[in-house]
């Protein structure tokens, strides 16, 4: 037992050290206007804004994802041309209008246009007025799939799903991040604090070890934000697909060399709900670009 102690402690004194040395290596998040053009015209993201109520003993300022990237990369998310991510809005759009239920039905035949989504984003995850149980997207898509259509649900993380939360997430591309916290979601936004400060894995690194103690410095290559997931789902220039939160929830915590919850677990849905709340007041981005 003596010897696993000693390993505890060398594993976090390891992390300590690593987050202590990139330290050293600190770079202010860049000052630059997100301003999309689109087929539209051109839309402005706000990606800096006082830090919400709730939040305000940790930060005074949040920033978007997009201001920690490097010039090329937040350059890809100014164009709709040039972003790699609106190819898999396209596919989900393919989906919403495909006949894929079991006698016919498609997304279009009770929503019509994925237009009807608009705002939906900005309220996820919430809490289901008639089941009185946490949602998160994924959730809400696969009562559709399996209750409307018939069909088998789809994977948490499959491609078919992420396209079609890239096709929901654009509709509220520009509108604001405002997550309910009080009220039936707060038990489950408690949940998710707690695991954001809870230590995982034999590195004993928590969410806010990296995404707020340490935010503006490098880790290897990788400079540290806080975190957000206003963008998601995000395409990923790293893996050259789409990434959702619940996928990335897992890497995160994989990364702490732990046992990491599944996508879509309860677990994981309390974090997101917290996760979200702390972007509240920035705005929708779907779909973002990151390294």
């Amino acid at each position: 037992r003596g010897g696993e102690t000693m390993t505890k402690r060398l594993t976090g004194m390891m992390a300590a050290v690593v987050l202590a040395t990139s330290a050293t290596a600190w770079a202010e998040q860049v000052s630059d206007t997100l301003e999309i053009e689109t087929d539209s015209g051109a839309l402005t993201l706000v990606t800096e804004v006082p830090a919400p109520a709730h939040l305000q003993d940790a930060l005074d300022t949040i920033y978007s994802g997009w201001l920690f990237r490097e010039d090329d990369t937040r350059s890809m998310q100014k164009d709709d041309f040039d972003n790699p991510g609106m190819v898999f809005v396209d596919k989900g759009a393919d989906t919403w209008n495909a006949a894929m239920g079991a006698n016919g039905e498609s997304c279009a035949g009770c929503h019509n246009g994925p237009e009807s989504m608009k705002g939906l984003r900005t309220v996820m995850p919430r809490v289901d007025e008639k089941t009185g149980k946490l949602m998160i997207m994924e959730d809400y898509i696969n009562g559709c799939v399996t209750e409307r259509m018939g069909l088998k649900k789809w994977g948490t993380t499959s491609n078919t799903m992420k396209e079609m939360l890239a096709l929901i997430a654009h509709q509220s591309r520009g509108e604001i991040v405002n997550v309910a916290i009080d009220g039936a979601a707060a038990p489950f936004w408690k949940q998710g604090q707690e695991m954001y400060y809870t230590r995982y894995g034999q590195l004993e690194l928590s969410c806010a070890s990296c995404h707020e103690e340490n935010y503006g410095n490098y880790i290897r290559a990788d400079h540290l934000s806080q975190g957000q997931i206003n963008g998601m789902p995000t395409y990923r220039l790293k893996d050259a697909g789409l990434v959702s939160t619940q996928q990335r929830f897992k890497g995160c915590v994989r990364d702490t060399r732990a046992e990491t919850f599944n996508p879509g677990s309860d677990e994981f849905k309390a974090l997101e709900l917290y996760v979200a709340s702390r972007g509240n007041g920035l705005s929708v981005e779907g779909v973002s670009v990151r390294p």
